[in-house]
């Protein structure tokens, strides 16, 4: 997706960075330092909610609504402080998890506020943070638009039994995107990947928690209990597909260049971004392969001690009016987290809105969503090692 584009960067889904930085967090967020850990009972702090009808909110850039005239006017936002009296500072200033997690770690891990109320951080991430005991658990009393409408397919992740301490943002899926029309075939499986007529022109994520699941799953395995011998097997392949020259190179977000340049004809990918390729390109599908597909969600954590949980909460809960979250979908093309959404977009007026709804890259069909898991996330025991070997292959 080109950086001009009005809708969410390429930024969100960041890799790994290098195995020093990756170490350190793994250990930061073990039994190495018990320090870290923050106690179920030492987590609240004062709430000022009701005096002091504010919040802060850390979210990543352009990832909500903005007015067509105005970039700078945020619609669904400001009718949420039109309707609660409640100011938001809303604040771009997550580009990356890793690089997000750094700058606030020191405050949560010393027991201090981090002067944000709400913050969004991948799935992957969230799993840090819960562990670690960085984050509030929520009061589903005060968000019954969350426990009415929150997608069943979300509700129970390994790291967050019942959606305790997250509540996903956006969602979308890791499948595999390709050029119908250069390819002159189909695509269904994962290791369709590794045919002869795509050789040299495949690439796969290069972050770790970003491309194991999708590889994993090519190979059978339920990804909701993986184990290290399905790692291990899924680096071997890779190593294999690399030394015969089968896979033209890692990427982060920028696998949208070689395949909308047609130097790549098969990649690892994102729905969200090959709903805005296909507005330009309508031979670029994607699909979730016959042995399932990653589900994965940036979500909404309440940090420790924040000073306005409860005017947070309810923020929160906004967003899952299902109302609220069409006009959210129609803007940012991600899987809706709200399936109710979908009958409030077919109803539209507009027709291109009302289209959207049958967009099972937004709103998953019965048939992709028997495919679709959320992948248990690699523990803090398992990090380092697994991402040496990763990071080797990848040449990070």
């Amino acid at each position: 997706m080109p950086e001009t584009s009005s809708k969410p960067p390429l930024t969100r889904r960041s890799f790994l960075r290098a195995v020093g930085g990756t170490a350190a967090l793994g250990a930061l967020a073990g039994c190495g330092v018990p320090a870290a850990y923050v106690e179920p009972g030492d987590r609240a702090g004062a709430d000022a909610s009701t005096a002091d009808r504010r919040l802060a909110w850390a979210n990543w850039p352009l990832y909500i609504d903005t007015d067509d005239d105005n970039p700078n006017k945020r619609p669904t936002l400001e009718a949420f402080e039109r309707r609660t009296g409640i100011s938001v500072d809303y604040v771009e200033e997550i580009n990356d998890n890793d690089e997000f997690f750094g700058k606030i770690s020191p405050a949560l891990m010393n027991h201090q506020q981090t002067g944000r109320d709400l913050i969004v951080m991948s799935d992957w991430m969230c799993a840090r943070f819960v562990r670690l005991g960085w984050v509030q658990r929520m009061d589903r009393a005060r968000q019954p638009n969350v426990a009415k409408y929150l997608d069943p397919l979300l509700r129970s992740p390994a790291f967050d039994p019942g959606r305790n301490h997250t509540v996903p943002w956006q969602s979308g899926i890791t499948g595999i995107a390709y050029n119908r029309r250069k390819l002159g075939r189909e695509i269904r499986h994962v290791k369709d990947l590794w045919a002869d007529d795509l050789k040299g022109r495949v690439t796969l994520l290069s972050g770790l928690d970003e491309a194991f699941a999708l590889l994993m799953q090519g190979n059978g395995v339920d990804i909701t209990k993986w184990t290290a011998d399905d790692f291990h097997q899924v680096c071997d392949e890779v190593e294999r597909e690399v030394g015969r020259g089968q896979i033209r190179r890692f990427t982060g977000n920028d696998y949208t260049k070689d395949l909308v340049s047609g130097d790549v004809l098969a990649c690892q990918a994102y729905s969200g971004d090959v709903i805005q390729l296909q507005a330009d390109n309508p031979d670029i599908r994607f699909v979730v392969p016959e042995e399932g597909a990653e589900l994965w969600s940036d979500s909404l954590m309440i940090p420790d001690l924040a000073r306005h949980k409860r005017n947070a909460e309810r923020l929160i809960d906004y967003y899952y009016d299902p109302a609220v979250a069409a006009k959210l979908a129609a803007w940012v093309n991600y899987v809706c987290p709200v399936p109710a959404a979908k009958e409030v977009l077919a109803a539209s007026k507009d027709k291109d809105t009302a289209a959207l709804a049958a967009n099972p890259l937004i709103f998953p069909d019965d048939t992709m969503r028997q495919r679709l898991a959320i992948a248990r996330d690699i523990t803090s025991t398992e990090r380092v090692e697994f991402a040496q070997r990763w990071n080797k292959i990848v040449g990070l």
